[in-house]
């Protein structure tokens, strides 16, 4: 579970922390609430705590974040920024009750069930950032929620196998089976290091669903300030460089898992300007 600006990406580290992008007065704020992003993610990811010891911290921090206990560390540096930006505690709320959910194993029963999640796990960060924009409102609230969802399913999909080895599966169940396929389906493609055909048909109509879904709220880059606007355009055109590499892949993100770099500078830049107009 991780987060770019505005949707996840592997452990927080495409967080845009010190991006010229970022005004120099904000970027204060997205450092501290990406530490704490991350030092959440770490309670309930890193060492060798017990899943009771993990949940017991993470609900540590949430009564920190209530006001019911003293604030640790990573939260006496982030509260600061809260008050002078009047941002509330419940998107970070959102995300810890996502992080603890991910503590044992993890199965959802149904569409509801994913975009559940990624309601918690993904579409605070959105939040907060255009909160820190002065850019939060009804509309933009849709559109981000839109891209946000989307970066995290595109999440589930590149880190299929990497997942079900944690016993994590982010694929609703209901529409798996009806698809004629099971868990042991799931378990088979990864223990032979690819996907099975049918499991790749599978993949192919949630990467569709995903990618409908960020295309939607790309539109987003057009109601927001133009430095945020700029940013947003290059993490559409991030998501959607994903999608087209799962695409080339036969849509085999377990012998094939998606990775940017720099040959793919051309392909990003079509999709940006893509996402520009």
């Amino acid at each position: 579970m991780s987060s770019t600006l505005l949707g996840p990406l592997d452990h927080y580290e495409n967080f845009p922390v010190g991006s010229l992008l970022v005004p120099a007065r904000l970027r204060p704020a997205v450092v501290a609430i990406y530490r704490f992003a991350r030092h959440a993610d770490d309670l309930a990811d890193e060492g060798d705590a017990s899943p009771t010891e993990r949940l017991a911290a993470l609900g540590e921090l949430d009564r920190a974040l209530r006001g019911e206990t003293g604030d640790p560390p990573v939260l006496a540096r982030l509260r600061p920024h809260l008050q002078a930006h009047a941002l509330p505690v419940e998107p970070l709320r959102a995300l810890l009750s996502a992080f603890a959910q991910d503590v044992d194993a993890v199965r959802h029963p149904d569409w509801a069930s994913v975009t559940d999640y990624c309601s918690r796990s993904a579409n605070p960060v959105g939040e907060l950032m255009l909160r820190l924009f002065g850019a939060w409102n009804p509309r933009t609230r849709v559109h981000s929620d839109q891209i946000c969802t989307a970066l995290q399913l595109l999440n589930f999909l590149q880190d299929l196998a990497p997942d079900w080895r944690r016993d994590r599966l982010y694929l609703p169940l209901d529409e798996l089976h009806l698809a004629g396929l099971s868990e042991d389906d799931v378990a088979r493609s990864v223990n032979a290091g690819h996907a099975s055909p049918a499991l790749a048909h599978f993949v192919a109509g949630q990467l569709g669903r995903a990618r409908a879904l960020l295309e939607s709220g790309a539109v987003l880059a057009r109601q927001v300030p133009w430095r945020l606007s700029l940013e947003l355009r290059a993490i559409v055109a991030g998501g959607l460089r994903v999608a087209e590499q799962l695409r080339a892949a036969g849509h085999d993100p377990i012998a094939h898992r998606p990775l940017l770099g720099w040959r793919d500078a051309p392909a990003l830049a079509r999709l940006w300007w893509r996402a520009a107009k």
